[in-house]
């Protein structure tokens, strides 16, 4: 007998809500609707606290009226006029004709009936538990119950309000798209659907975050997105066990590889057109509902380099700016540390002339070079700062105001040179150059700590820190990539597209180390100049 029981118990499958090899029932087990209309309404009323914006309709449809309904929808999320026009209307008309008596209302064949004679709505699914049907009912679903039926129908009626497609103030472009993302989910799906209309640019939806369940999608092309790739979005997203995603930096934050590093690696950008060529190079996109920007992973160092507008001018004018570009870039980090480092410590490199004319604007001045610099740092990012978080009709006339006249004022008072104004001046301006804004905040960061080495140990110190800096750099890796690729490790062919950016005829390829499958992007044959001589 014994044996008998064990053979059986082995056998047997475990019951709803349990585990195999687990005899305690599980948590996470879903109540199941009931097949009382009464006890689902008062449920959801319990559920919500009763909430005013949660609308209950309680209804009678069929003949005579012999069958009792229940919707329920959300004010303000779902869309009213969709409601009463394809929903309300047509219950009320359509199901009031149907053959339905006492028995058959309390069967399937209702449910049947309303799907297939009375809702004109598009997504229709079925509902069987309750954490499904609030969830849809808070996302701006409409739920339809019948009294004896234990399956709910949701019907898609989203419809808040949108800001809708605005061009984007951070990413402004002189030749260009300008439209930019919204804050709803599905219109960044669709702008990006837009532009690349291919079947293999899936999409892959899911809720994150035990309070907020914000939906969080991953938007990749088939067959040229690395595998691997995608699999380690899935996986990092799957691991996020947070009570509330409310922006995309949220999941920036929980899903880059190093997290103590001042240097961005994971892109982020509002323009669909960005996205889109990210994902024609294989990279995956990350889009959160409720925030306008899109995350882009792999990023590489050299993509906060680059501006959309490189691809839309000529390749020579492009591989200038990006010059001046990266000019910029060393200007806004080793600014002020060089005239600190110099002005300290290495006079000799100075024309006499100009030595002679910086210690008599010195003369006065109480305070060392470094002690100036940081006085100046700080007060711009002040202004900065200010400026940003003002009313905008007033914050760029504050700061612009600001920063000419504390620095005049500071100059006549003798508390900095006027030379050190410049340098700042000139830093900050170059640190506008950056296209990317999280790349520019890194550098701004960076230039405190090279000033401190620069104040010691003059320039020395300034080529220790700049060591320090390239050592970190390589060894940042963001989803399995070497972040500064195509520089280190050194790939001649992706050198198209670092800091020049070579004719369209000649980027062949995609990135070797992002795409791995479809490599070839064009055929040389019929896109080369001279083939169509």
């Amino acid at each position: 007998m014994k044996l008998l029981k064990k053979l059986l118990n082995r056998g047997a499958k475990p019951m709803p809500g349990t585990v195999a090899g687990n005899m305690n029932p599980a948590s996470t087990a879903k109540p199941l609707i009931k097949a009382s209309l009464d006890e689902n309404l008062d449920y959801v009323r319990k559920s919500i606290g009763h909430s005013t914006d949660i609308i209950i309709r309680e209804t009678r449809i069929g003949q005579n009226g012999v069958l009792r309904m229940g919707i329920i929808f959300t004010e303000g999320l779902a869309d009213k006029s969709v409601i009463n026009d394809f929903i309300m209307e047509t219950l009320m008309l359509e199901v009031k004709t149907a053959e339905l008596d006492a028995e058959l209302s309390r069967s399937a064949y209702a449910l049947q009936v309303i799907k297939s004679k009375a809702l004109t709505i598009g997504d229709i699914l079925e509902v069987t538990d309750y954490d499904t049907m609030l969830h849809s009912i808070l996302s701006g679903d409409t739920i339809i119950l019948l009294d004896g039926n234990s399956v709910a129908i949701n019907a898609g009626t989203k419809g808040w309000k949108d800001r809708g497609v605005t061009e984007t103030s951070k990413e402004s472009v002189v030749r260009g798209p300008r439209e930019s993302f919204s804050e709803t989910l599905r219109t960044n799906t669709a702008l990006i659907r837009r532009k690349i209309k291919d079947p293999n640019l899936w999409l892959e939806t899911q809720q994150i975050g035990r309070l907020t369940k914000t939906d969080v999608a991953i938007m990749y092309i088939n067959g040229i997105a690395n595998d691997k790739i995608v699999e380690e979005v899935r996986t990092r997203l799957a691991r996020i066990d947070i009570d509330s995603i409310l922006e995309s930096g949220y999941i920036e934050e929980l899903i880059q590889d190093k997290t103590y590093t001042p240097f961005p690696t994971i892109y982020n950008t509002e323009r669909p057109d960005v996205v889109a060529a990210e994902l024609v190079e294989g990279k995956v996109v990350i889009l959160v509902d409720g925030t306008p920007v899109v995350l882009v992973v792999p990023a590489l160092f050299v993509s906060f380099l680059h501006s959309a507008e490189d691809y839309y001018h000529r390749f020579d004018i492009s591989s200038l700016v990006r010059i001046l570009r990266y000019v910029g870039v060393f200007i806004a980090l080793l600014g002020p540390s060089l005239y600190v480092a110099i002005t300290t410590f290495h006079q000799e490199m100075l024309p006499t002339e100009l030595l002679i004319g910086l210690a008599a604007q010195r003369e006065g001045v109480p305070f060392p070079a470094f002690i100036e610099a940081i006085m100046m740092e700080v007060a711009f990012e002040i202004l900065r700062e200010a400026g940003l978080r003002m009313p905008r009709t007033i914050g760029p006339a504050v700061s612009v105001v600001g920063t000419l006249v504390i620095g005049q004022a500071a100059v006549e008072a003798g508390i900095v040179s006027a030379a050190m104004v410049i340098v700042v001046s000139t830093t900050a301006i170059a640190s506008f150059v950056f296209p990317s804004y999280s790349l520019a905040s890194s550098f701004r960061m960076l230039r405190f700590p090279l000033m401190g080495l620069a104040a010691s140990f003059g320039l020395v110190g300034i080529i220790v820190g700049l060591i320090g800096i390239v050592l970190h750099l390589t060894s940042l890796r963001t989803f399995g990539v070497p972040y500064m690729s195509p520089f280190a490790p050194l790939i001649i062919d992706d050198q198209k597209d670092a800091i020049f950016r070579f004719p369209q005829w000649f980027m062949l390829s995609r990135p070797r180390l992002i795409n791995q499958k479809n490599v070839i992007r064009q055929n040389m044959s019929k896109t080369d100049p001279k083939g169509r001589e």
